[in-house]
């Protein structure tokens, strides 16, 4: 047994062993790699990615959409102004006789259910006011104003 591990210690001893350094040489020419590498690895990224971007992503609004959004601003301006001469007054006296005040309003609002192009507008009376809901019927977005009664 002993002239077993004599001889196998002597044969590995007797061998001559090869070994080299490892070195680490980066692809990527961000890290230090090799500088022509960069087309290739960017046209392996591109070919993976599956999400494309879109160029325009500004697209300009049509004469059509310009005339709707137009109109639907003079209709919640029209509305704000009408609420705000309802509440406050116009600034003018109303009625016969001397003196200074405001007045209750042209009360341009009636109650009722309008339509203005993408805009569902329901004005109503309840016990905490005027109550106006403004729904836009392509987006679904709703505003509801509550006007205080006096």
């Amino acid at each position: 047994m002993k002239t077993i591990v004599f001889l196998f210690v002597m044969v590995s001893l007797g061998m001559r062993v090869n070994a080299q350094d490892l070195v680490y040489k980066p692809i990527n020419p961000a890290f230090g790699g090799d500088t022509f590498n960069y087309q290739w690895l960017l046209s392996s990224a591109d070919s993976q990615n599956k999400f494309k971007e879109e160029n325009d992503l500004y697209k300009p609004q049509t004469a059509l959409e310009r005339f709707r959004d137009n109109l639907n601003n003079q209709l919640l301006n029209y509305i704000s102004r009408s609420l705000f001469q309802q509440q406050y007054g116009d600034g003018t006296t109303t009625g016969t006789g001397t003196g200074t005040g405001t007045g209750t309003g042209s009360g341009g609002l009636q109650q009722g259910t309008f339509v203005f192009g993408s805009l569902s507008v329901e004005i109503y009376p309840s016990n905490l006011g005027v109550v106006v809901n403004i729904l836009d019927i392509t987006t679904g977005e709703e505003t509801q104003v509550i006007i205080p009664g006096n």
